[in-house]
C-alpha cells in the first residue's frame, strides 16, 4: 500500500522505520557512512512517500523542494528482500503526479540512469564521485500545460 506524509505531519512511529530502511540501504549495504539525518525530515515541504504493504516499508523516496522552487526527488530506495517487484517504479510514478508539471531534479546513482530516464530525467551535468558510488544529476524540466486557458489571448 501507497503511503504518503509530509515532514511536519509524519509520525514518529511512521518515520523510524523509514529512516531505518534508509540507512540499511545506503549505509549498512552501500558502506557509505554520511550523515544521514540531515534536518529536512520533517520541514513541512518535505513529502514522504513509500509503500507499505505489512509491517515494514519495502521502498521509499523523499521529496523536498530547493531553494529555487525545483523539486528535488532523493533517498530513493527498496528493501533487498522487495527488490525486483516494480515498488521503485509505483513510487516515482508517484512521486511525478504529486510534481505535476513542475521542474524536477535527483542525483542518480549512475547503475539506475535508465530507471530515472524513464519518468523523463535527462543528463544535466558530469558524473561525480559521491560517498565512493559515482552519480550523475539529472533533471525533468517543467512541462508547459497542454490544457487551454480561456483567459489566454492567441493571435
Amino acid at each position: 500500500m501507497l503511503h504518503n506524509a509530509a515532514g511536519d505531519e509524519i509520525t514518529a512511529t511512521q518515520l523510524y522505520p523509514l529512516l531505518k530502511l534508509r540507512v540499511d540501504v545506503f549505509v549498512v549495504e552501500q558502506e557509505c557512512p554520511y550523515p544521514e539525518l540531515d534536518g529536512r525530515d520533517l520541514l513541512p515541504d518535505t513529502v514522504h512517500l513509500w509503500w507499505q504493504p505489512g509491517a515494514e516499508p519495502q521502498a521509499y523516496l523523499r521529496l523536498l523542494r530547493d531553494q529555487d522552487g525545483t523539486h528535488r526527488i532523493g533517498r530513493v530506495c527498496t528493501a533487498r528482500a522487495a527488490r525486483g517487484a516494480g515498488l521503485g517504479a509505483k513510487l516515482m510514478a508517484a512521486a511525478m503526479t504529486h510534481i505535476g508539471a513542475g521542474d524536477a531534479v535527483l542525483d542518480a546513482q549512475t547503475y539506475a540512469l535508465d530507471f530515472y530516464t524513464r519518468f523523463g530525467f535527462e543528463p544535466a551535468g558530469e558524473r561525480y564521485l559521491e560517498d565512493g558510488i559515482e552519480h550523475l544529476t539529472m533533471r525533468r524540466p517543467a512541462r508547459v500545460s497542454n490544457t487551454h486557458d480561456p483567459r489566454v489571448q492567441h493571435s
